[in-house]
């Protein structure tokens, strides 16, 4: 596979997670852990079929276990703050909280031994910090405060996912078979806790369970595995800074399927977010 390949492969995750918000939209109102049951079981048959066409049984179980444990509190961890934060606030602002990970992944990974800060990560931060300020205030006196939980929980996430990614370095190299592990793995977690703590809703409606089965066989699925190998086999800088194209991306899907309003305060906020990332990503480019 040439290095061109595994990048256009990759860049296949980046579309994919721009539905994440709207395909969690469309499933209410089943429960954030009963919904991380349901989809990463989809997206661990994926993976589980894959593993045993290709033959890659034997090269998992050469994998460290701390290995497994950690793509498992990355994955679970994620998506459940993910979907409880759309669950509790607006879904276009809390989706636009939880896409500030492109921005914190260039923040810490400059505080890594090697890496440094420079002025365009300063002023990327301040620029997309400017964005989500505008989520959490507009308004004024109208904003409620009933969202404010939901959007603490998203921005948790996007710490969680940026977190995962830069701590993901110390592993090694990895087979992406292992992210079929992390996906059954997360799915069995979800469901016992979700028998622990939440009531079971289904979803009342095929658009519910279409929902469902989208969210697992493409930004819960598919994605993790075409981002492995492009993260692994393609261009990262490029594949990075492309990332940064997904808060726009989901929010334009959140209003065309009329899940949110076009107004100039979210398409602002969305726009400052992306471009500070963006800006942030320029900074590291230019410090290579």
């Amino acid at each position: 596979m040439t290095r061109k390949t595994a990048t256009s492969i990759g860049f296949v995750a980046v579309l994919l997670w721009a539905l994440l918000a709207l395909f969690t939209v469309g499933s209410a109102p089943t429960p954030p852990l009963l919904l991380n049951t349901l989809t990463f079981t989809i997206g661990g048959t994926i993976g589980v079929i894959w593993v045993t066409v290709t033959g890659g049984w034997r090269a998992l179980a050469r994998v460290n276990w701390r290995v497994y444990a950690f793509g498992t509190i990355g994955l679970f961890g994620y998506h459940a703050l993910y979907f409880s934060a759309l669950r509790l606030a607006p879904p276009a602002e809390a989706g636009l909280i939880a896409y500030l990970w492109p921005l914190l992944i260039v923040l810490f990974s400059g505080l890594l031994p090697g890496e440094r800060l420079g002025l365009l990560h300063v002023v990327g931060a301040i620029v997309a910090f400017i964005g989500a300020a505008l989520i959490v205030l507009r308004g004024g006196a109208s904003f409620d405060p009933a969202s404010l939980p939901g959007l603490g929980l998203a921005f948790l996430c996007a710490l969680t996912w940026s977190g995962y990614s830069v701590l993901s370095r110390k592993l090694g190299d990895v087979p992406t078979e292992t992210v079929a592990v992390f996906c059954v793995a997360t799915a069995i977690l979800s469901g016992v806790m979700h028998l622990m703590f939440e009531q079971t809703i289904l979803p009342q409606s095929t658009l519910g369970w279409a929902s469902i089965l989208a969210l697992g066989l493409g930004p819960v699925g598919l994605a993790f595995y075409v981002w492995d190998i492009g993260v692994k086999r393609g261009d990262i800088q490029m594949l990075g800074t492309a990332s940064y194209a997904a808060p726009l991306l989901s929010t334009l899907a959140l209003i065309l399927a009329g899940f949110a309003e076009p107004g100039w305060t979210l398409l602002l906020a969305a726009a400052l977010i992306a471009g500070g990332a963006g800006l942030a990503a320029v900074g590291s480019a230019r410090s290579k």
